[in-house]
């Protein structure tokens, strides 16, 4: 699979600026991302399937892949295309037993977790948090970029990574070799998703083939 996927939402409803996950879920397909997160830490499982049923629609008809947070039940029964586990959730050895053939991720905070993960078969390892964030509560400080590029050169696999990167800082990952760039509010929350999604995209496109000035090095 290629896993070059460049922007990859995070869509959690209740940063959705007082949008729905629907509605903000349709923007970023028909702005052309190639990959989706559902993540919704505080919805029952009912509530997180059926909402799952209707990413699945959306996504399937624009060719997106579709990932679910946490939940490989779920990503399993609503047909999603894979999953994405957290440290404390099932881990990956077993989700790949039950499902051999989906994408899974692993969230990563050091490199012993990132070994982990590529032996326990995860499809991509997600690196961070990078940077200060919001939404979600992690014991760790942010690895910082620096830490990201001294690492990525030694994965040996596809890796993202995600937490507080923002328009004005991702131009300090677009080299680093992540097959995509894990956002929530920075696209979520923007009061024009799609244009976001342009401007991020060539923020992007530039990093990844031009010179990236030092002060672009955000710490």
């Amino acid at each position: 699979m290629d896993f070059n996927f460049g922007i990859y939402p995070v869509i959690t409803e209740e940063f959705c600026g007082g949008r729905s996950a629907l509605y903000v879920l349709r923007q970023v397909v028909e702005a052309g991302v190639k990959i989706v997160q559902l993540r919704q830490k505080n919805s029952t499982k009912k509530e997180l399937y059926l909402l799952a049923l209707e990413f699945r629609k959306i996504t399937a008809y624009h060719g997106v892949k579709f990932i679910i947070n946490d939940h490989l039940d779920i990503a399993m029964a609503s047909g999603a295309d894979g999953v994405h586990l957290g440290q404390d959730d099932l881990p990956c050895a077993a989700a790949r037993a039950l499902a051999p053939d989906i994408i899974i991720g692993v969230s990563t905070h050091n490199e012993k977790e990132i070994a982990c993960a590529k032996r326990d078969g995860a499809t991509y390892a997600n690196i961070g948090p990078v940077f200060e964030t919001n939404t979600k509560d992690l014991p760790m400080k942010p690895l910082g970029p620096e830490y990201v590029y001294r690492v990525s050169p030694k994965i040996g696999m596809p890796f993202t990574v995600m937490g507080g990167i923002k328009k004005e800082n991702i131009a300090s990952l677009a080299r680093c070799g992540a097959a995509a760039i894990a956002m929530v509010t920075e696209i979520t929350a923007a009061p024009d998703i799609k244009k976001r999604i342009e401007e991020l995209n060539d923020i992007l496109r530039v990093g990844r083939f031009g010179d990236i000035p030092s002060h672009h090095i955000n710490h």
